[in-house]
């Protein structure tokens, strides 16, 4: 048990910092859906078009 307990507390004590702010990551994440669904829409058309 002792064995487990040290290695819980070197892991804990592991840490890997993020590269930017975690507002950061939710703003690129918004921008990319932001982005998707303007190219959805801009297709939202396309399969009524007349011939």
């Amino acid at each position: 048990m002792n064995v487990v307990l040290r290695a819980a507390e070197a892991a804990a004590e592991h840490t890997t910092e993020l590269p930017f702010s975690p507002v950061v990551f939710g703003l690129v994440a918004f921008g990319v859906l932001l982005a998707l669904l303007l190219v959805t829409f801009a297709f939202r058309s396309v399969g009524t078009r007349h011939r």
